[in-house]
């Protein structure tokens, strides 16, 4: 899944012709900066991007845990009617079947833990997507606010700039060394004692 970005190599060359031009050092910074700025936020897209794909891929394995969960469920179901039924007639269940209904039953769990996993995976990795693609829009804001520094020959846009490059990458490292999203633990805890 690819991210959507504003365009702002223009404004990035813009800032480095005027830096060519002009004798004031802290035009130079500037350009230096919203350099270091791109950067940041081309990792940041890239991590952003991983993330997503990695949550699409995990939703739909999830979904196709879950199909086999139904179906074997189904399954299980059909067995244990079929079971209940010869009880009523007085009848044993054919020592086949009880095979198939241990079988159905272990399974059954098997896919459950595993669909869960995958969904609180898909969770995970859509929440660190979603700070990732906050620090992304930080890096574009703090480079477009600095570009404003240069053309109106104001200081104080590019510290704004760097501000918000400072929060974008606090977006940037939080998401990349989040290890749980909030409520993750407390949901998978509440679905075991469910259980």
């Amino acid at each position: 899944m690819e991210e959507q970005e504003a365009p702002l190599e223009d404004v990035h060359e813009q800032i480095h012709h005027h830096a060519e031009h002009t004798r004031e050092r802290w035009v130079s910074a500037v350009a230096l900066s919203t350099a270091l700025l791109a950067a940041l936020a081309a990792i940041c897209s890239l991590f952003s991007g991983d993330n997503a794909d990695e949550a699409l891929l995990e939703q739909m394995q999830a979904t196709d845990k879950w199909s086999h969960y139904q179906a074997t469920s189904i399954k299980l179901h059909q067995l244990e009617v079929e079971g209940h039924l010869l009880e009523s007639n007085g009848k044993t269940m054919p020592q086949k079947d009880r095979e198939q209904l241990a079988k159905y039953r272990g399974l059954r769990e098997s896919l459950f833990n595993h669909a869960t996993e995958l969904r609180d995976s898909t969770e995970h990795h859509h929440f660190k997507h979603g700070i990732l693609a906050k620090g992304v829009t930080m890096f574009q804001i703090a480079i477009a606010v600095s570009a404003i520094s240069v053309l109106t020959g104001k200081r104080w846009f590019w510290y704004m700039g760097l501000g918000f490059g400072c929060v974008g990458l606090y977006f940037l490292l939080h998401g990349t060394l989040v290890m749980h999203a909030p409520g993750q633990e407390r949901a998978t805890t509440q679905r075991a004692v469910d259980s």
